[in-house]
């Protein structure tokens, strides 16, 4: 695509932009390529208290769907042949920064080749676990969500990647991840996916894994993984669901930069040895020899096309028997405004046993939360969360 092309892209996508604030883009034909500029704004109220007796009350981002902004594209190249590919940049819409500052497209930037047999992907990819949030629970993984307190691997750079078509019903998916690979590497470093999902009528039932390998010959040295199975029945109204994970994805984390980490800033989980958003397994995080069985089940019901109202309950359950257990549960409502528009409602709970450390989460890491140990490390957590998300 020549310069003058990509300057009658982004041209027509900002005119779009600007002139269709409450209706959503349609697409720019150019060259044969159609092009699609979207995004959301997430942004809610959020009200916590720790039963060490700590009050945070906060205007927060990305409860339900972490704010964005993306263009994605394909063009047909030959018969049953297109190019397609994806840019899309996280942003923090409490003070207008990027999600990450060192990259310019955070969150997905990658290329693909649409073929009879399925999707060919490179480059920085979400994970197949992270993008089936809709079939976990009323959340859709996110704020309130006791699968989402543990962590959900997200996204990988250099990744390779397959995308079956449906066939009967299944989908199957496969990754592997050369992040961080060097030229005569030899710690054997990487990380691989495999997803299945399967539909019958009104039932889904399927697993995500992630795989991470530490360097060979590491002080700890354990495949960091990530087991996701899952299963929902849509029974019109609504829908219920039910999930189960095997993860080892867990460790301290601190809240300050101070090195070593101040007992008063470590908390007893939180940090994730494979990484939520893209590191490897270096080999030296403890946490990895720590696994954790979660479970929860959730429901949800429509009382009117437009409103929703859900609940969930689940476990985390540290079967390497440090004591790291935590429940919770939580219920929520979500309203259709306006056509893109969606006002939502949740409360929620967290209750860590006494050496557990997990805290709030939404579709992104909480900009303003609880940092103390005394207020997270084996105490209640108690929150209620309003807001809204407005999609274009």
């Amino acid at each position: 695509m020549n310069a003058k092309t990509i300057s009658t892209v982004l041209a027509s996508l900002a005119a779009l932009s600007a002139g269709s604030a409450h209706a959503d883009l349609p697409p720019i034909e150019v060259g044969g390529a159609t092009f699609n500029l979207y995004g959301n704004i997430d942004q809610y109220l959020n009200f916590m208290r720790s039963s060490s007796g700590k009050s945070l009350n906060a205007l927060e981002e990305g409860g339900y769907l972490r704010t964005r902004v993306g263009v994605r594209g394909e063009k047909p190249v030959d018969d049953g042949l297109a190019i397609k590919f994806q840019l899309e940049q996280g942003l923090n819409i409490t003070n207008g920064s990027q999600a990450d500052s060192t990259r310019l497209f955070d969150r997905q930037a990658w290329v693909g080749l649409k073929t009879q047999y399925g999707e060919f992907r490179a480059g920085r990819q979400n994970t197949a676990a992270f993008y089936r949030g809709n079939y976990i629970d009323f959340t859709a993984r996110t704020m309130g969500s006791v699968v989402n307190l543990f962590g959900v691997p997200s996204r990988y750079d250099s990744d390779l990647a397959w995308i079956s078509n449906r066939m009967s019903g299944l989908l199957l998916e496969a990754h592997y991840s050369f992040q961080g690979a060097k030229e005569n590497e030899t710690a054997n470093q990487g990380v691989y996916q495999l997803a299945a999902d399967y539909e019958h009528g009104p039932f889904r039932v399927g697993y995500a894994g992630i795989g991470g390998k530490a360097p060979n010959g590491s002080a700890v040295d354990r495949t960091v993984m990530y087991n996701n199975f899952y299963a929902n029945y849509d029974y019109g109204k609504g829908k219920i669901y039910a999930v189960y994970l095997r993860s080892n994805n867990n460790a301290t984390t601190c809240t300050s930069s101070t090195t070593p980490c101040p007992a008063g800033s470590l908390l007893n989980n939180g940090g994730s040895p494979l990484g939520n958003t893209g590191s490897l397994v270096t080999g030296t995080n403890t946490g990895a020899n720590t696994y954790y069985n979660i479970y929860q089940l959730s429901a949800d019901y429509k009382l009117t096309p437009k409103l929703r109202v859900g609940a969930l309950y689940g476990r985390i359950d540290d079967t390497s028997n440090t004591g790291k257990n935590a429940s919770g549960w939580a219920i929520g409502g979500y309203y259709d405004i306006f056509k893109d528009t969606m006002i939502y409602a949740l409360v929620d709970v967290i209750d860590n046993d006494k050496n557990a450390g997990f805290r709030p989460a939404g579709s992104a890491g909480l900009p303003k939360n609880y940092s103390a140990a005394a207020d997270v490390n084996g105490e209640s957590i108690r929150g209620v969360q309003l807001g809204f998300v407005y999609k274009f």
